[in-house]
């Protein structure tokens, strides 16, 4: 029996723990479109604007330096609020991002603020881009150090969360896997949408749409016939750092 004064059950919360401000739309966009879909509550934590690294752009076009963590900053605000979650942002500055413990504690207060049930984050391996691995580092170091009742620091600890490892820009040079797809097929054009807000990166809009077609047919593939997928299905990839927890195997 349902009283009507019971209290409301907590949602869902995830958390993405991202080096720059368009990693979470490229790489993680559609998870987020569909947790925040089904009234869960969605941080990221956006470590840096990726304004030396990742706003090539801007910096031909003349601009300085605090102008285009504006503009970085802005189009982050502008495509989270279109997948329907919450953006901080931590500018940490990028190329290099150097993980130090004070920025862990911020991640550490991020991590007992939201207790996330599931976190999303960069693989270990990148050799292009070594602010992705230092993100990861952080991520995974906080995660523990917030489930440690005697490491101080505001609020309650957490329990284990999943991790998840979104797909980086070159996977097979990254040791990334795809062991999990997801079909984001329903989300896809909001997915578009916040990629479109993104217009210092225009030149992934593309990039970024094909995959998603390519992770759809291995989606396909891997799912079997006949199970009512939609023709043009869209997925993203994901790695487990961890081992899966289960009653049955499934």
């Amino acid at each position: 029996m349902t009283h009507g004064n019971a209290p409301a059950a907590t949602p869902r919360s995830t958390l993405v723990v991202t080096a720059h401000a368009g990693d979470f739309v490229w790489r993680a966009g559609g998870a987020i479109a569909l947790a925040a879909s089904r009234g869960e509550k969605v941080t990221i934590a956006c470590l840096t604007f990726g304004e030396r690294g990742e706003s090539a752009k801007a910096w031909r076009e003349g601009k300085k330096l605090e102008e285009i963590k504006a503009i970085r900053r802005e189009e982050a605000e502008r495509a989270a609020a279109a997948l329907g979650a919450e953006v901080r942002f931590f500018d940490a500055g990028d190329y290099p991002l150097t993980a130090t413990p004070e920025l862990t504690d911020r991640l550490v207060e991020v991590y007992r603020a939201t207790q996330p049930d599931v976190v999303l984050t960069h693989p270990v391996e990148d050799p292009y881009n070594g602010d992705h691995p230092a993100a990861n580092r952080m991520a995974l170091e906080a995660r523990v150090l917030a489930q440690a009742i005697g490491y101080p620091g505001e609020g309650e600890i957490i329990g284990a969360p999943p991790v998840f490892y979104f797909e980086p820009h070159q996977p097979e040079m990254s040791g990334f896997r795809p062991e999990v797809l997801l079909d984001i097929t329903e989300v896809w054009e909001t997915k578009r949408k916040a990629m479109e807000c993104l217009a210092a990166q225009q030149h992934l809009w593309d990039y970024y749409t094909d995959l998603a077609v390519r992770r759809g047919v291995q989606l396909k593939r891997n799912a079997g016939p006949n199970l009512g997928l939609a023709h043009k299905t869209m997925a993203e990839a994901f790695m487990r750092p961890y081992p899966q927890i289960a009653r049955e195997l499934a």
